[in-house]
């Protein structure tokens, strides 16, 4: 493959950040839809709980913390993939 048909891509952090946020905002609100309508036993609040501190099953105040703290996981997942793949893909390694 000759140097002009490679195209140099950067990954930007704002598309990614809200991409992923919002891919986690609407798996939590699944996953809180589903512990609404499934059984006790199915339910998935018990895996939610230690990952998102304050976050209290059926309670608006931490349904709402967990709603944000999901959001601020996909931004923290974005900012740190954009910064190791800028960093690898420069061959800094």
């Amino acid at each position: 493959m000759n140097d002009s048909t490679v195209v140099n891509t950067r990954l930007r952090t704002v598309p990614l950040g809200n991409t992923l946020s919002v891919l986690l905002i609407i798996s939590y609100l699944l996953c809180v839809g589903f512990g609404l309508l499934a059984p006790e036993q199915m339910r998935m609040y018990e895996a939610w709980a230690p990952l998102l501190p304050g976050f209290e099953w059926l309670t608006w105040s931490g349904f709402f913390i967990g709603l944000v703290e999901v959001y601020l996981y996909g931004w923290y997942i974005a900012a740190l993939f954009v910064f190791l793949y800028s960093w690898f893909s420069k061959g800094n390694h």
